[in-house]
């Protein structure tokens, strides 16, 4: 069934209005609401406007002159032979040249990834708490198209590819690596290459936690990307990305590498459930980033594959972010020969002792993580590491935030030995350093299922809210240091989320949703998704007080 569309300048707008709150993400051709909010996300502000291409084309064209100009600066005073100098113009040309040589070069490499949705997995949700930062004529348009939509959509029995992004082929026999939130809702795969070929598929390997995914065609003897060493990239570098933004395909755009190792970029990938927390180590880019890009290459001046596109913070911003190709490379070597990626694991949550307050006993510290949560029977939970314990080292190297304590523990082999350096301060102000073995195991699947699970969660369940919870027990109380009491305990609590911003802490004790007792975990998200995406009073103990929060849902 066709759907009937506004036309002219109000569906432009409509449109560019909700492609502006997707992070990278998958841009979507047919359906202007079916990748409004897409799994992986940064909050973003702000609409822009569908015709400022043309203004962004004359500021990279600006910033080449630029760079070429100040290139004709840097070279050696002109010799006695003044016609064996290169002038201004020449440089520019060799500077034009190679970024020309660079997207011959890349392009045939790169594909577009057009995929197919599972039934309602597309649809638009005028509840949506991000529904409200629409402009208030975009929201006008979209309730009028929504009406006009029918209720449950029509079978079918071929798959309507509405949604893509970018990938990239790394092996000639038909491997290519991409984004997991550009695949992880597909039915069917489509690939297209530039050529014009294109290959139907279902082969997809997803890694949650690392945003990276494989999908596998028959094909042999493609084109394949040089991937460069990430660890070499240095600030100030020229980036330039390729990829199909707006559906516009193999679209070329450059800038610099302006950050490495940006973490914390994307708060649901914060504090989460009982350490099941996202890699983040991004390289940031002004490379112009934009919903379609996603699982695309970040490329070098030599061509070299620098990172996986992956997000963008606001549409115009010039703020964008890429996966480091070592570990999108790794990532996907694992999930080549094993279908998963197997990581060691201490069954902890962490944050910064600059956040914590803890940090006025130990002034003299300037870094270390601070032990939020210990999962019960993990890894630590069996060692003599405790609750907020200060984490200075592992295996004596210095970590100085949760990223470098990830990949600290993530580079032993599981079931190996490791030794953290630890700060342990007790009620009369002493503290003692100590040594604390722990033996890794494999990250557990089912952490994987429930972060994987996280990112999808609808705005009326309880991870939209930033709360992870378990039913009080005995233990649980014990690990928290509170009086067991009926109800639900809160173990962890994302940052920036509603909860956090209303004060939830790990250790308070849910009693009540609403006018609704809540005794389990199951009881509380069945009491959360009855209230939807309304305001709802959560009743609390805090360190024994009673006290009640309302929050308003917000998305992940």
């Amino acid at each position: 069934m066709k759907r009937n569309r506004p036309s002219g300048a109000r569906a432009r707008a409509s449109r560019s209005a909700i492609l502006s709150l997707t992070s990278v993400g998958r841009a979507c051709p047919q359906r202007a609401a079916s990748n409004v909010f897409p799994r992986r996300r940064t909050r973003l502000a702000g609409t822009v406007s569908p015709y400022r291409g043309s203004k962004s084309k004359m500021k990279t064209a600006a910033s080449g002159a630029c760079a070429a100009i100040v290139l004709a600066t840097l070279i050696d005073p002109p010799s006695a032979n003044a016609a064996d100098a290169a002038s201004p113009l020449e440089i520019a040309q060799q500077l034009n040249e190679a970024f020309v040589q660079v997207a011959e070069t890349v392009s045939p490499a790169v594909v577009v990834i057009e995929i197919a949705q599972r039934p309602n997995t597309a649809r638009f949700h005028r509840d949506h708490p991000l529904w409200e930062l629409l402009p208030p004529e975009s929201r006008r348009q979209l309730e009028e198209d929504l009406e006009k939509e029918p209720k449950e959509p029509p079978p079918r029995r071929d798959p309507r590819f509405d949604g893509s992004g970018s990938g990239l082929v790394i092996r000639e026999d038909g491997y290519i690596l991409t984004n997991t939130h550009v695949v992880e809702e597909a039915e069917k795969i489509k690939v297209r290459f530039k050529d014009g070929r294109d290959f139907e598929t279902t082969k997809v390997w997803t890694d949650p936690q690392s945003d990276i995914a494989v999908v596998k065609i028959d094909a042999k003897g493609l084109a394949t990307a040089k991937l460069g060493d990430s660890a070499r990239t240095r600030v100030g570098e020229f980036a330039i990305a390729i990829g199909a933004p707006f559906v516009l395909d193999y679209s070329v755009t450059f800038g610099h590498v302006s950050a490495k190792g940006r973490q914390q970029i994307i708060p649901s990938f914060g504090r989460d459930s009982l350490g099941a927390k996202m890699d983040q180590d991004f390289i940031q880019t002004d490379a112009s980033i934009n919903p379609g890009n996603s699982g695309g290459p970040l490329v070098n001046i030599r061509g070299e594959v620098i990172g996986i596109n992956t997000l963008v913070r606001g549409l115009g911003t010039g703020i964008g972010f890429a996966v480091p190709i070592n570990r999108a490379k790794d990532v996907a070597e694992q999930l080549i020969a094993h279908g998963k990626v197997a990581r060691a694991w201490l069954g902890i949550a962490t944050g910064p002792l600059r956040e914590s307050r803890l940090r006025t006993q130990v002034e003299d510290l300037k870094n270390g993580l601070v032990v939020d949560v210990i999962q019960t029977n993990g890894p630590a939970f069996k060692s003599d590491l405790k609750r907020f314990d200060i984490i200075q080292a592992v295996e004596g190297q210095p970590v100085a935030n949760v990223q470098e304590l990830r990949d600290a523990i993530r580079a032993k082999k599981i079931g190996s030995t490791i030794v953290l350096d630890v700060v342990r301060l007790d009620d009369h102000g002493g503290r003692k350093d100590l040594q604390i073995q722990v033996k890794t195991e494999a990250w557990p699947d089912e952490e994987i299922s429930q972060l994987a699970d996280s990112r999808r969660s609808p705005p009326d369940s309880p991870a939209a809210l930033g709360l992870t919870v378990q039913t009080v027990t005995e233990e649980l109380a014990k690990e928290f240091e509170v009086k067991k009491a009926e109800g639900v305990m809160v173990t962890a609590v994302r940052p920036n989320s509603p909860a956090a911003l209303v004060g939830f802490k790990p250790g308070d004790i849910i009693t009540k949703v609403g006018e609704k007792s809540v005794k389990t975990r199951q009881q509380f998200r069945e009491a959360v998704a009855a209230a939807g995406s309304k305001e709802v009073t959560i009743h609390f103990l805090s360190e024994g007080t009673e006290e009640s929060r309302t929050i308003k849902g917000k998305s992940e």
